[in-house]
Protein backbone atom coordinates (compact mmCIF):
# COMPACT_ATOMS: atom_id res chain seq x y z
CA UNK A 1 0.00 0.00 0.00
CA UNK A 2 0.81 3.58 -0.84
CA UNK A 3 2.00 6.21 2.25
CA UNK A 4 -0.75 8.19 0.37
CA UNK A 5 -3.66 5.27 1.49
CA UNK A 6 -2.09 5.29 5.04
CA UNK A 7 -2.44 9.63 4.82
CA UNK A 8 -6.01 8.99 4.15
CA UNK A 9 -6.37 6.37 6.42
CA UNK A 10 -5.14 8.71 9.00
CA UNK A 11 -7.20 11.96 8.02
CA UNK A 12 -10.15 9.58 7.91
CA UNK A 13 -9.55 8.42 11.58
CA UNK A 14 -9.06 12.33 12.40
CA UNK A 15 -12.52 13.28 11.17
CA UNK A 16 -14.27 10.65 13.31
CA UNK A 17 -11.69 11.14 16.52
CA UNK A 18 -13.33 14.85 15.91
CA UNK A 19 -16.84 14.03 15.09
CA UNK A 20 -16.87 11.81 18.24
CA UNK A 21 -16.17 15.18 20.34
CA UNK A 22 -12.64 13.67 21.26
CA UNK A 23 -9.42 15.72 21.22
CA UNK A 24 -7.28 12.95 20.03
CA UNK A 25 -6.46 9.29 19.55
CA UNK A 26 -3.46 7.55 20.52
CA UNK A 27 -2.63 4.40 18.84
CA UNK A 28 0.16 1.38 20.65
CA UNK A 29 1.30 -1.74 18.75
CA UNK A 30 -1.31 -3.82 17.04
CA UNK A 31 -3.75 -3.66 14.12
CA UNK A 32 -4.46 -0.15 14.38
CA UNK A 33 -1.03 1.13 14.25
CA UNK A 34 -0.64 -1.88 11.07
CA UNK A 35 -3.73 0.26 9.60
CA UNK A 36 -2.58 3.34 9.97
CA UNK A 37 1.28 3.47 9.04
CA UNK A 38 2.14 0.38 8.34
CA UNK A 39 4.54 0.23 11.27
CA UNK A 40 4.11 -3.63 12.96
CA UNK A 41 6.39 -3.48 16.02
CA UNK A 42 5.15 -6.53 18.73
CA UNK A 43 4.26 -5.02 21.32
CA UNK A 44 6.83 -4.63 24.34
CA UNK A 45 7.58 -3.14 27.41
CA UNK A 46 9.27 0.00 25.65
CA UNK A 47 6.66 1.88 24.88
CA UNK A 48 5.88 2.92 21.07
CA UNK A 49 2.54 5.22 20.07
CA UNK A 50 1.17 7.05 17.56
CA UNK A 51 -0.15 10.70 18.80
CA UNK A 52 -2.62 11.82 17.22
CA UNK A 53 -4.19 15.06 18.20
CA UNK A 54 -6.57 16.68 17.00
CA UNK A 55 -5.25 20.36 15.03
CA UNK A 56 -2.15 19.22 15.20
CA UNK A 57 0.58 16.80 12.85
CA UNK A 58 0.65 12.89 13.56
CA UNK A 59 3.79 12.19 15.84
CA UNK A 60 5.19 8.34 15.90
CA UNK A 61 7.10 7.91 19.39
CA UNK A 62 9.34 4.99 19.35
CA UNK A 63 11.97 3.61 20.84
CA UNK A 64 15.84 4.66 19.26
CA UNK A 65 16.68 0.85 18.72
CA UNK A 66 13.44 0.45 16.69
CA UNK A 67 13.52 3.87 14.66
CA UNK A 68 14.94 2.93 11.22
CA UNK A 69 12.42 0.19 11.32
CA UNK A 70 9.58 2.65 12.06
CA UNK A 71 11.11 5.00 9.31
CA UNK A 72 11.17 1.90 6.94
CA UNK A 73 7.33 1.25 7.40
CA UNK A 74 4.95 2.36 3.97
CA UNK A 75 3.09 4.42 5.76
CA UNK A 76 6.05 6.51 7.17
CA UNK A 77 6.50 9.01 4.40
CA UNK A 78 5.30 12.09 5.87
CA UNK A 79 5.25 11.03 9.21
CA UNK A 80 6.58 12.43 11.97
CA UNK A 81 8.96 10.47 13.88
CA UNK A 82 10.31 10.89 17.47
CA UNK A 83 12.38 8.58 19.25
CA UNK A 84 13.56 7.85 22.98
CA UNK A 85 16.55 6.28 25.01
CA UNK A 86 16.30 3.41 27.90
CA UNK A 87 17.40 5.11 30.89
CA UNK A 88 17.37 8.90 29.41
CA UNK A 89 14.14 9.65 28.76
CA UNK A 90 10.84 9.26 29.90
CA UNK A 91 8.29 8.31 26.63
CA UNK A 92 5.46 8.94 28.25
CA UNK A 93 6.23 12.69 29.52
CA UNK A 94 7.39 13.09 25.43
CA UNK A 95 3.49 11.47 24.78
CA UNK A 96 2.29 14.05 27.04
CA UNK A 97 3.97 16.95 25.79
CA UNK A 98 2.41 16.16 22.59
CA UNK A 99 -1.13 16.40 24.19
CA UNK A 100 -3.14 19.23 25.30
CA UNK A 101 -5.54 18.89 28.27
CA UNK A 102 -8.38 16.43 27.39
CA UNK A 103 -10.28 13.59 26.09
CA UNK A 104 -8.33 10.76 24.11
CA UNK A 105 -9.21 8.05 22.62
CA UNK A 106 -6.63 4.98 23.39
CA UNK A 107 -6.43 2.11 21.19
CA UNK A 108 -7.63 -1.58 23.17
CA UNK A 109 -4.26 -2.66 22.13
CA UNK A 110 -2.67 -0.37 24.48
CA UNK A 111 -1.06 -2.40 27.46
CA UNK A 112 -2.48 -1.53 30.99
CA UNK A 113 0.68 -0.79 32.18
CA UNK A 114 1.22 1.84 29.28
CA UNK A 115 -2.26 3.40 30.19
CA UNK A 116 -1.50 3.62 33.94
CA UNK A 117 1.78 5.12 33.16
CA UNK A 118 0.46 7.34 31.01
CA UNK A 119 -2.28 8.44 33.62
CA UNK A 120 0.13 9.31 36.10
CA UNK A 121 2.13 11.45 33.42
CA UNK A 122 -0.49 13.23 32.05
CA UNK A 123 -3.46 13.28 35.05
CA UNK A 124 -5.89 16.32 33.12
CA UNK A 125 -5.62 14.03 30.22
CA UNK A 126 -8.89 11.67 30.19
CA UNK A 127 -8.16 8.05 28.09
CA UNK A 128 -11.20 6.75 26.63
CA UNK A 129 -11.39 3.20 24.77
CA UNK A 130 -11.54 3.18 20.90
CA UNK A 131 -13.89 0.36 21.36
CA UNK A 132 -16.11 2.42 22.51
CA UNK A 133 -15.87 5.37 21.42
CA UNK A 134 -14.50 4.95 17.81
CA UNK A 135 -15.43 1.40 16.88
CA UNK A 136 -15.84 1.44 13.34
CA UNK A 137 -12.54 2.47 13.24
CA UNK A 138 -11.80 0.13 10.19
CA UNK A 139 -15.03 -1.35 10.06
CA UNK A 140 -14.69 -0.47 6.69
CA UNK A 141 -12.45 -1.73 4.07
CA UNK A 142 -10.93 -0.29 0.59
CA UNK A 143 -10.63 -1.93 -2.51
CA UNK A 144 -6.99 -3.13 -1.90
CA UNK A 145 -8.43 -4.67 1.56
CA UNK A 146 -11.44 -6.47 0.01
CA UNK A 147 -9.09 -8.15 -2.22
CA UNK A 148 -7.16 -9.40 0.15
CA UNK A 149 -9.80 -10.78 1.96
CA UNK A 150 -11.33 -12.19 -1.06
CA UNK A 151 -7.96 -13.72 -1.82
CA UNK A 152 -7.66 -15.07 1.75
CA UNK A 153 -11.12 -16.56 1.62
CA UNK A 154 -10.05 -17.79 -1.97
CA UNK A 155 -7.66 -20.15 0.31
CA UNK A 156 -9.39 -21.57 2.85
CA UNK A 157 -11.92 -22.46 0.21
CA UNK A 158 -9.51 -24.40 -1.44
CA UNK A 159 -8.13 -26.28 1.76
CA UNK A 160 -11.76 -27.12 2.24
CA UNK A 161 -11.83 -29.13 -0.70
CA UNK A 162 -8.59 -30.95 -0.21
CA UNK A 163 -9.72 -31.88 3.14
CA UNK A 164 -12.65 -33.56 2.49
CA UNK A 165 -10.98 -35.46 -0.09
CA UNK A 166 -8.85 -37.52 2.75
CA UNK A 167 -10.23 -40.10 4.86
CA UNK A 168 -11.97 -38.96 8.36
CA UNK A 169 -12.49 -42.22 10.01
CA UNK A 170 -10.42 -43.17 12.46
CA UNK A 171 -7.98 -40.26 12.78
CA UNK A 172 -7.74 -38.06 15.32
CA UNK A 173 -9.30 -34.74 15.59
CA UNK A 174 -6.11 -33.45 16.18
CA UNK A 175 -4.66 -35.08 13.22
CA UNK A 176 -7.06 -33.24 11.12
CA UNK A 177 -6.05 -29.50 12.69
CA UNK A 178 -2.28 -30.46 11.80
CA UNK A 179 -3.66 -31.09 8.35
CA UNK A 180 -5.85 -27.82 7.67
CA UNK A 181 -3.22 -25.84 9.53
CA UNK A 182 -0.67 -27.57 6.89
CA UNK A 183 -3.15 -26.88 3.98
CA UNK A 184 -3.48 -23.19 4.60
CA UNK A 185 0.29 -22.46 4.79
CA UNK A 186 0.16 -24.35 1.42
CA UNK A 187 -2.24 -22.34 -0.12
CA UNK A 188 -0.01 -18.71 0.59
CA UNK A 189 -1.48 -17.73 4.25
CA UNK A 190 1.54 -16.57 6.48
CA UNK A 191 0.12 -17.77 9.61
CA UNK A 192 -2.47 -20.82 10.53
CA UNK A 193 -4.73 -19.23 13.47
CA UNK A 194 -6.97 -21.00 14.18
CA UNK A 195 -8.23 -25.02 13.32
CA UNK A 196 -11.65 -26.28 15.38
CA UNK A 197 -12.30 -29.45 14.61
CA UNK A 198 -15.39 -30.89 16.68
CA UNK A 199 -17.02 -34.97 15.73
CA UNK A 200 -19.83 -36.63 17.23
CA UNK A 201 -20.13 -35.01 20.72
CA UNK A 202 -17.15 -32.64 20.12
CA UNK A 203 -19.24 -30.90 17.68
CA UNK A 204 -21.82 -29.69 20.08
CA UNK A 205 -18.95 -27.46 21.46
CA UNK A 206 -18.96 -24.84 19.25
CA UNK A 207 -15.25 -23.37 20.16
CA UNK A 208 -13.73 -26.93 20.85
CA UNK A 209 -10.09 -27.77 20.76
CA UNK A 210 -9.11 -30.91 18.77
CA UNK A 211 -8.19 -33.17 20.48
CA UNK A 212 -7.70 -37.36 20.60
CA UNK A 213 -10.98 -38.50 19.75
CA UNK A 214 -11.06 -40.96 17.04
CA UNK A 215 -13.29 -39.68 14.24
CA UNK A 216 -16.52 -42.44 13.37
CA UNK A 217 -18.83 -43.21 11.01
CA UNK A 218 -21.85 -41.34 12.01
CA UNK A 219 -20.28 -38.28 13.40
CA UNK A 220 -20.63 -34.83 12.20
CA UNK A 221 -17.48 -33.14 12.27
CA UNK A 222 -17.27 -29.15 12.53
CA UNK A 223 -14.13 -27.56 11.42
CA UNK A 224 -13.84 -24.09 12.31
CA UNK A 225 -10.59 -22.87 10.62
CA UNK A 226 -8.55 -19.61 9.27
CA UNK A 227 -5.28 -17.58 9.71
CA UNK A 228 -3.44 -14.56 8.44
CA UNK A 229 -2.92 -14.09 4.59
CA UNK A 230 -1.36 -10.90 3.27
CA UNK A 231 -2.22 -9.30 6.73
CA UNK A 232 -5.59 -10.06 6.50
CA UNK A 233 -8.01 -12.92 7.99
CA UNK A 234 -9.75 -15.94 6.99
CA UNK A 235 -12.16 -17.99 8.69
CA UNK A 236 -14.79 -20.13 7.35
CA UNK A 237 -16.52 -23.25 9.31
CA UNK A 238 -18.24 -26.28 7.51
CA UNK A 239 -19.46 -29.17 8.97
CA UNK A 240 -19.18 -32.64 7.21
CA UNK A 241 -20.34 -36.05 7.84
CA UNK A 242 -18.49 -39.20 8.19
CA UNK A 243 -20.94 -41.50 6.28
CA UNK A 244 -25.13 -40.70 5.51
CA UNK A 245 -26.06 -38.33 7.71
CA UNK A 246 -29.06 -39.63 9.48
CA UNK A 247 -32.67 -37.85 9.08
CA UNK A 248 -32.65 -35.59 12.25
CA UNK A 249 -28.91 -34.62 11.17
CA UNK A 250 -29.94 -33.29 7.88
CA UNK A 251 -33.32 -31.72 9.30
CA UNK A 252 -30.59 -29.70 11.72
CA UNK A 253 -28.01 -29.12 8.25
CA UNK A 254 -30.86 -27.46 6.55
CA UNK A 255 -32.10 -25.56 9.16
CA UNK A 256 -28.21 -23.66 9.60
CA UNK A 257 -27.82 -23.69 5.76
CA UNK A 258 -31.45 -21.69 5.78
CA UNK A 259 -30.53 -19.62 8.39
CA UNK A 260 -27.57 -18.64 7.41
CA UNK A 261 -29.16 -17.70 3.78
CA UNK A 262 -31.58 -15.82 5.44
CA UNK A 263 -29.40 -13.93 6.99
CA UNK A 264 -27.11 -13.72 4.22
CA UNK A 265 -29.98 -12.29 2.05
CA UNK A 266 -30.92 -9.35 5.05
CA UNK A 267 -27.83 -7.65 4.34
CA UNK A 268 -27.68 -4.37 3.02
CA UNK A 269 -26.52 -0.69 3.52
CA UNK A 270 -28.41 0.47 6.40
CA UNK A 271 -30.03 -2.30 8.12
CA UNK A 272 -28.53 -2.29 11.53
CA UNK A 273 -26.55 -5.53 12.73
CA UNK A 274 -28.37 -6.73 15.55
CA UNK A 275 -31.53 -6.77 12.54
CA UNK A 276 -29.28 -9.90 10.69
CA UNK A 277 -28.85 -11.53 13.69
CA UNK A 278 -32.43 -11.09 14.40
CA UNK A 279 -32.72 -12.95 11.00
CA UNK A 280 -31.15 -16.05 11.26
CA UNK A 281 -32.31 -16.55 15.04
CA UNK A 282 -35.71 -16.15 13.43
CA UNK A 283 -35.41 -19.18 11.58
CA UNK A 284 -33.41 -21.30 14.26
CA UNK A 285 -35.96 -20.38 16.92
CA UNK A 286 -39.18 -21.16 14.45
CA UNK A 287 -37.73 -24.42 13.55
CA UNK A 288 -37.48 -25.14 17.37
CA UNK A 289 -33.78 -24.96 18.11
CA UNK A 290 -33.25 -21.49 19.55
CA UNK A 291 -32.13 -22.97 22.54
CA UNK A 292 -29.58 -24.36 20.95
CA UNK A 293 -28.22 -21.03 18.84
CA UNK A 294 -25.62 -20.37 21.75
CA UNK A 295 -23.59 -17.70 20.23
CA UNK A 296 -24.12 -14.18 17.85
CA UNK A 297 -24.52 -14.51 14.04
CA UNK A 298 -21.35 -12.99 13.39
CA UNK A 299 -18.13 -10.52 13.56
CA UNK A 300 -16.39 -8.03 11.60
CA UNK A 301 -13.28 -9.46 10.05
CA UNK A 302 -10.18 -7.60 8.45
CA UNK A 303 -6.75 -7.00 9.81
CA UNK A 304 -8.23 -9.03 12.95
CA UNK A 305 -10.18 -12.17 12.90
CA UNK A 306 -12.81 -10.44 15.79
CA UNK A 307 -13.21 -6.52 15.11
CA UNK A 308 -16.46 -4.93 14.89
CA UNK A 309 -19.40 -4.59 13.19
CA UNK A 310 -20.45 -7.42 15.30
CA UNK A 311 -23.85 -9.20 14.22
CA UNK A 312 -25.10 -9.79 17.28
CA UNK A 313 -28.85 -8.16 19.36
CA UNK A 314 -27.65 -5.04 20.91
CA UNK A 315 -25.06 -3.89 17.98
CA UNK A 316 -27.36 -1.22 15.92
CA UNK A 317 -24.70 -0.36 13.45
CA UNK A 318 -25.85 0.76 10.57
CA UNK A 319 -24.42 -1.46 7.61
CA UNK A 320 -22.27 0.39 4.84
CA UNK A 321 -20.78 -0.78 1.56
CA UNK A 322 -17.30 -2.30 2.44
CA UNK A 323 -18.13 -3.71 5.56
CA UNK A 324 -16.56 -7.24 5.95
CA UNK A 325 -17.95 -9.71 8.74
CA UNK A 326 -18.52 -13.48 9.06
CA UNK A 327 -22.39 -15.15 8.66
CA UNK A 328 -21.96 -18.40 10.88
CA UNK A 329 -25.38 -19.16 12.90
CA UNK A 330 -25.29 -22.83 14.47
CA UNK A 331 -27.39 -25.54 16.29
CA UNK A 332 -25.64 -27.64 18.90
CA UNK A 333 -27.31 -30.76 20.68
CA UNK A 334 -25.17 -31.10 23.70
CA UNK A 335 -23.62 -34.73 24.10
CA UNK A 336 -24.80 -35.34 20.62
CA UNK A 337 -23.81 -32.80 17.74
CA UNK A 338 -23.86 -29.50 16.07
CA UNK A 339 -23.45 -28.06 13.16
CA UNK A 340 -22.28 -24.48 11.95
CA UNK A 341 -21.71 -23.28 8.38
CA UNK A 342 -19.82 -19.86 8.10
CA UNK A 343 -19.06 -17.13 5.40
CA UNK A 344 -17.53 -13.72 5.19
CA UNK A 345 -19.65 -11.36 3.42
CA UNK A 346 -18.91 -7.62 2.26
CA UNK A 347 -21.42 -5.32 2.12
CA UNK A 348 -22.28 -3.96 -1.23
CA UNK A 349 -24.22 -1.01 -2.98
CA UNK A 350 -27.04 -3.04 -3.53
CA UNK A 351 -26.90 -5.68 -0.54
CA UNK A 352 -24.24 -8.22 -0.14
CA UNK A 353 -21.42 -10.84 -1.27
CA UNK A 354 -20.01 -13.89 -0.26
CA UNK A 355 -15.91 -13.83 -0.12
CA UNK A 356 -16.24 -18.12 0.55
CA UNK A 357 -18.16 -19.78 -1.87
CA UNK A 358 -17.20 -23.68 -0.85
CA UNK A 359 -20.20 -25.76 -1.00
CA UNK A 360 -22.81 -25.42 1.54
CA UNK A 361 -24.30 -28.66 0.37
CA UNK A 362 -24.47 -31.70 2.68
CA UNK A 363 -20.79 -33.00 2.08
CA UNK A 364 -20.80 -36.68 3.12
CA UNK A 365 -16.68 -38.02 4.05
CA UNK A 366 -15.32 -41.57 4.14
Amino acid sequence: MSASTYAVRRANAMASVEAAGLDGLLVAPGPDLVYLTGHAPPPLERLTMLVMPVNADPLLIVPALERPLAEMAPGAPGLSIADWRDARDDPYALVAQALRPGRYAITDHTWASHLLALQRTAADRAFVSTGETLPLLRAVKDADEIERLRAAAAAADAVFAEIVALGFEGRAEREVATELARLLQEHGHQRAEFMIVGSGPNAASSHHEAGDRLIAVGDAVVMDFGGVMDQYCSDITRTVFVGEPTPEQREVYDVVRAAQQAAFQAVRPGVQAQEVDRVARGVIAEAGYGERFVHRTGHGIGLEVHEAPYIVEGDATALKPGMTFSDEPGIYLEGRFGVRIEDQVVVTSEGAERLNEATREVTVVA
